[in-house]
């Protein structure tokens, strides 16, 4: 599924940019090599940002 449509990035580019370290979109964007446009992504890049943050929290218990 594409999470940015101006850039072509999917949602396991984003996932595989937070796994390498990847905290903010703007840092996802950075690691994909774009550049945010039109920013409707960001929400979503955010989204999936807690998730990532809440399963490493909850595996840590």
């Amino acid at each position: 599924m594409y999470v940015c449509n101006c850039n072509g990035i999917r949602e396991r580019e984003v996932r595989a940019a937070i796994a390498a370290g990847a905290s903010r979109p703007a840092e996802i964007f950075k690691a994909c090599d774009a550049a945010p446009q039109c920013a409707r992504c960001v929400c979503e890049m955010r989204e999936i940002l807690q998730e990532q943050r809440e399963a490493l929290r909850y595996a840590a218990e």
